[in-house]
């Protein structure tokens, strides 16, 4: 059963984590170096980095503005770990961690250039939308049922991008656009970072009757917000992501669920499937779905499912096991595989980590030692194994993405929750400002 101290609401006001400040497609320009050109093993500096460089060719936002040049960032610490940061969609495009011997590995799928960003990554198309490599995923991120949600008496309608419903965001999310760096590159004795920048107008994704997704037109998101996301690395391989999204309108009440969709695969994203990894998940409980991937509204024991993840599991025992029951069969079935919401356990001192967050989950690598932790301040977890990748997709060393390829740690709001008054609300009120911060902290000889 669900109590009111299991699940944190949307926050309003001051963040636990301070933020600071970083900033669309076209062809591969002459500083678009690939991101696998890496050494094949930890050089240690001594010291935090960070740099900017140009890449690609400048491209039309679809916000309009003419073309605008998109950067990379590339944040260092000194025990080898290196992340490639875009402003195109706030996209994490590679993270390299050494392992226990100290050869680095590229562990998140992305692909080399900007143009492919463009065209595949998020496509504006009524399909599926497309993998959504390390994006940052908003307005609202996960499906809403329908493309349709209900606020202060009034409907709203989406792009219907994912069968009927509409899916992070819809067709022009914000991975589909630029983001722009606020203030300087951060560079302190404890991290290196910046911050990028988005406004997304009232009525955002409103398209006319008869445009792609919305036939008979759409309203798209109420209310102006600007959101603001802070990516921060320190000598601790902590890779911090801060939103900060404050709502414009002194009257316009709106809904919002940011995310980060980085796949991991702590192998490397070249080394083919990642079934052998071990994951832990922090939740006693999921919402099991519909034929549509919309929650049923329940919250359903993982005891005894293939959902149970509550202590390290090797992912391929859990991923096809229909050995337990029809109803959990049937729902891996539906997603042709895992790709559900967790609902994280309370926080207890056990569980709290860096930042005073709580434990979402943690995924092990046994033959690399390579070890991630998942930090959030979130109620839920969308966990999902690259059930729709199908190899059509060349990734950034030349290599195919197929199914169990990686898997995503998405801490969020749950999906559809402006459809479900029983889970935490949503919405950002006029005026009102919303903090979340989550961690992926990585490490080496791993253990558990």
């Amino acid at each position: 059963m669900r109590t009111e101290g299991r699940h944190r609401r949307l926050r309003t006001g001051a963040g636990v984590v301070a933020a600071a400040a970083l900033a669309v497609v076209g062809g591969l320009a002459a500083t678009e170096a690939s991101a696998s050109s890496s050494p094949a093993t930890t050089h240690h500096h001594g010291e935090l980095n960070i740099t900017k460089k140009p890449f690609g060719s400048p491209v039309t936002d679809p916000y309009g503005g003419g073309p605008q040049q998109t950067f990379r960032y590339t944040l260092t610490n000194a025990e080898g770990v290196k992340i490639n940061l875009l402003s195109y969609g706030a996209i994490t495009q590679a993270i390299w961690v050494p392992d226990r011997e100290g050869h680095q590995a590229d562990v998140v799928l992305g692909f080399k250039t900007l143009n492919e960003y463009v065209t595949e990554a998020s496509p504006p198309v009524i399909a599926n939308g497309g993998p959504y490599f390390g994006e940052t995923i908003g307005r609202y991120g996960n499906r809403i049922a329908n493309g349709k949600f209900h606020l202060n008496g009034k409907t709203y309608t989406l792009p219907q991008n994912n069968g009927v419903n509409s899916l992070h965001g819809g067709l022009n999310g914000f991975g589909n656009h630029i983001w722009h760096q606020v203030g300087g590159l951060i560079k302190t004795g404890d991290q290196v970072g910046v911050t990028l920048r988005l406004v997304s107008p009232n009525g955002d994704e409103s398209h006319p009757a008869g445009s792609p997704g919305c036939p008979s037109g759409c309203t798209g998101y109420p209310a102006k917000i600007t959101v603001d996301v802070t990516f921060t690395l320190d000598n601790e391989g902590r890779y911090q992501i801060h939103y900060k999204v404050h709502n414009d309108s002194k009257t316009l009440d709106t809904v919002t669920n940011l995310t980060n969709h980085s796949y991991f695969n702590l192998a490397g994203e070249a080394s083919g499937p990642a079934v052998n990894q071990l994951i832990k998940i922090n939740a006693d409980t999921y919402t099991p779905t519909d034929s549509g991937l919309i929650p049923l509204g329940t919250l359903n024991p993982v005891a005894g499912t293939p959902f149970d993840f509550r202590h390290f599991t090797r992912l391929g025992d859990n991923i096809d096991n229909c050995t337990t029951d029809a109803f959990s069969c049937n729902q891996l079935l539906t997603a042709h595989g895992l790709d559900h919401n967790w609902v994280l356990n309370a926080q207890t001192p056990e569980t709290t980590g860096p930042e005073g967050l709580n434990l979402a989950a943690r995924a092990l690598d046994p033959s690399s030692g390579r070890e991630l932790s998942v930090w959030t301040d979130q109620p839920g977890v969308q966990f999902y194994a690259s059930n729709f990748l199908n190899g059509t997709l060349v990734g950034i060393s030349c290599h195919t993405y197929r199914q169990t390829q990686a898997y995503t740690f998405e801490t969020q709001h749950f999906p559809n929750s402006p459809n479900q008054h029983n889970f935490p609300s949503t919405v950002l009120k006029a005026g009102a400002t919303f903090n979340t911060t989550t961690i992926f902290a990585f490490s080496s000889g791993g253990e558990h």
